[in-house]
């Protein structure tokens, strides 16, 4: 980093500090909470596995899928349900969770359980969510992703990330899960991953550009290629190494016991082993890095 890039901020989401200097974080977990035993089962694997590589972990699941590619298809326990199963597994693992929110009502709900709120990407410039999301993180000294719309340049995540500040919220990280390139193809541009880590925020109050992560499992998708989204998990690990190589302070990966019957992305998420494997590479790549 020279001298002219600003210093990037630390996102701190519970226990877990996420930025320059920090222990790589992983958040990680099944795309749908399918159970309550489920997301014990596979977040206690992932907790184990990253306090063994000395790893920050934020566990992850969705209360609800909203953006799915047919109304028949599952969307998860919802609301209620899912924030109890979820206050429950965070308890249970002593660990900080995630869950993506869709509509502004949620966000007040949501802060009382969750240490880092979610934005899907697709929701990336929804002004009214974006408010309501850091009005609701700042309350209750929570923490807020933004997922990088897949149709957005990475210089304009300035504009969710000075929404979240009017609204009170600097205690950011933005997260990159792949660009459209022409139909059914998502690329990971890591120029453009560069670009977001130096993202120019000087004119705001937040400290420095929000650390980044990157979405391994999401950015393996085929978007729009049929009643589901299909896609193909054997890039993940390689898409793991070369993210942590560019220097993002955390990655996303979606993992399920059993991917092939998961209700949703099961041709993208990972077993407990095989993601356990991609993360016994990555400490030796971090630090490696110039400080």
């Amino acid at each position: 980093m020279s001298p002219q890039t600003p210093e990037t901020a630390i996102c701190t989401v519970g226990p877990v500090e996420i930025g320059p200097g920090k222990p790589l974080a992983i958040i990680a977990g099944p795309c749908l909470l399918e159970s309550k035993e489920l997301g014990l089962e596979v977040g206690t694997k992932m907790r184990n596995a990253c306090q063994e590589l000395g790893l920050g972990y934020i566990f992850k699941a969705s209360f609800d899928k909203a953006n799915r590619s047919s109304i028949d298809s599952p969307r998860g326990p919802g609301l209620t349900q899912g924030l109890a199963w979820l206050a429950e597994i965070r308890e249970t693992l002593g660990v900080p969770a995630t869950t993506d929110l869709h509509e502004p009502a949620q966000a007040d709900p949501v802060s009382e359980v969750i240490d880092l709120l979610q934005i899907p990407a697709f929701l990336a410039r929804q002004t009214d969510l974006l408010v309501a999301t850091g009005q609701a993180a700042a309350r209750r000294g929570r923490a807020v992703n933004v997922k990088k719309g897949q149709f957005m340049a990475p210089g304009a995540m300035k504009g969710p990330v000075r929404k979240l500040a009017e609204a009170g919220c600097t205690n950011v990280m933005l997260t990159d899960r792949g660009t459209f390139f022409g139909y059914e193809r998502l690329v990971n541009d890591f120029v453009g991953l560069g670009e977001m880590m130096e993202l120019d925020v000087s004119d705001l109050p937040n400290d420095g550009p929000p650390p980044v992560c990157l979405d391994v499992t999401h950015s393996c998708q085929r978007p729009g290629s049929g009643n589901t989204t299909d896609g193909d998990r054997k890039h993940a690990p390689l898409l793991a190494r070369a993210g942590v190589a560019a220097g993002v302070d955390a990655l996303f990966i979606e993992v399920h016991t059993d991917p092939k019957s998961a209700m949703s992305d099961s041709s993208t998420q990972l077993t407990p082993g095989s993601a356990t494997e991609v993360l016994r590479t990555l400490p030796s790549i971090r630090h490696a890095l110039p400080e």
